[in-house]
Formats: structure tokens, sequence, C-alpha cells
């Protein structure tokens, strides 16, 4: 894992078309702000692993 220290509204820039800016930083809590293509999805961790499992269950059913 790549740790990096950034401070309110800096970026850092993932390959050539995603940028993840500091928005605010609240106590413990950090907003980013990301822009990326549309047709690059991003996600939270909880609803990207959520989306996983549904997708699981959804082949589960249709191999049966």
């Amino acid at each position: 894992m790549l740790v990096l220290s950034r401070q309110r509204d800096e970026s850092i820039i993932i390959g050539d078309n995603v940028v993840v800016t500091i928005v605010d930083i609240r106590g413990d809590k950090v907003r980013l702000g990301i822009e990326a293509p549309r047709d690059i999805p991003v996600h939270r961790q909880e609803i990207y692993e959520a989306i996983q499992r549904e997708n699981n269950r959804s082949g589960e059913v249709r191999s049966k």
C-alpha cells in the first residue's frame, strides 16, 4: 500500500485520468473529491462489496 500525506485542496493522480482531491478534513474524517471518466466505476468499499455479493448471488441463481 502506498501511503501519501496531503493537505486540504491537494490532489493525487491515479493513471492518466483519475484525480483524488482532499476537499475537507474534520476531526478523524476526510472528504475526498474524485474526478474520473464515467466509464470507471467509483464506489466506497462497503458498497463495492455489497455489489459483488449481489452479483455472486445472481450467478448462483442462474446456474441452478
